[in-house]
């Protein structure tokens, strides 16, 4: 596939400690450095849980100054998406957090990722413009939004009025879920890909890991990349970020959805082909990197 637009392939979050030996090598000292080498983006998760600290994101920065491309995507705080709203010292904070990032040109997204019952009504029409307001000045900023109420005409042509962008998914879509192939909002398409544990995901007793623990196949990737190659036309540019994290399933999916996309072989990490074997299908021969056996 040829494409004019900008694509970025990335996952969701670094730090899982099921990724030791399966994505990481034992040992790696650094997990953020060695992933970047592999992705064109990572969401940062932890802004989702508390207030970012700049010095922390400066570190961000230096770590990935060498890698030219590279940036991130941060998720809004939830009690913004979750709870109402920031209090306005907190707004101040959560920007000077996140300044060194968005100084040095690494702040790729910000991602406001909604429950599955923020529903279009008039408080919540509301709460976008207020979030549109107080962090659109500090990177592009994308609602993941999963009622259906919010893919009707007026409530999509609503949503173009904010300047954001508004992500496609790839879940398991109930009855009242945002199921949407393209929600055709804003310039930066935005795709994410949760996984189809239809099972875990419905289960409110399901962990985490269990809920995201899922590995799309060949044909899937497939078809996914043709709705990408949708997405990515007539705009600026498109990100596709796997977030079916659970022993790098994400990466694995990720690494495959750019070698069909770009047609291309990609760098694999060596512990990722060990546990992923058809990888090896698709690697790179670099020095440092998963040889072609």
């Amino acid at each position: 596939m040829g494409f004019d637009t900008t694509i970025r392939f990335g996952v969701a979050g670094w730090s899982y400690p099921d990724w030791a030996g399966k994505v990481y090598p034992r040992g790696v000292r650094d997990r953020l450095a060695y992933l970047a080498e592999y992705v064109d983006l990572i969401e940062i998760n932890s802004t989702f849980y508390r207030i970012p600290d700049a010095e922390q994101a400066r570190r961000w920065a230096r770590t990935v100054e060498r890698r030219p491309g590279f940036s991130f995507s941060a998720k809004l705080h939830q009690d913004v998406t979750h709870r109402g709203m920031l209090e306005t010292r907190d707004i101040r904070l959560f920007h000077a957090g996140l300044a060194p990032l968005a100084e040095a040109g690494r702040l790729r997204h910000l991602l406001a990722q909604f429950r599955h019952d923020f529903d279009d009504v008039p408080a919540r029409r509301e709460r976008l413009e207020r979030i549109s307001s107080e962090f659109s000045g500090l990177g592009p900023l994308t609602f993941e939004l999963r009622h259906r109420s919010w893919q009707t005409d007026g409530a999509l042509a609503f949503l173009r009025t904010l300047g954001a962008n508004v992500a496609a998914l790839d879940y398991p879509a109930g009855r009242n879920a945002f199921d949407i192939d393209d929600p055709g909002v804003g310039e930066d398409a935005y795709l994410r890909l949760h996984g189809r544990n239809a099972a875990a995901w419905f289960d409110a007793r399901a962990g985490r890991d269990e809920t995201y623990n899922y590995y799309y196949s060949r044909a899937e990737l497939g078809a996914l990349s043709e709705r990408a190659a949708r997405l990515a036309r007539g705009r600026r540019s498109l990100t596709v970020v796997g977030n079916n994290h659970y022993e790098g399933k994400e990466l694995a999916n990720i690494l495959q959805m750019k070698a069909m996309m770009t047609g291309a072989r990609v760098a694999v990490p060596a512990p990722l082909a060990a546990a992923y074997p058809e990888l090896r299908d698709i690697a790179a021969a670099s020095e440092g990197l998963l040889p072609l056996g």
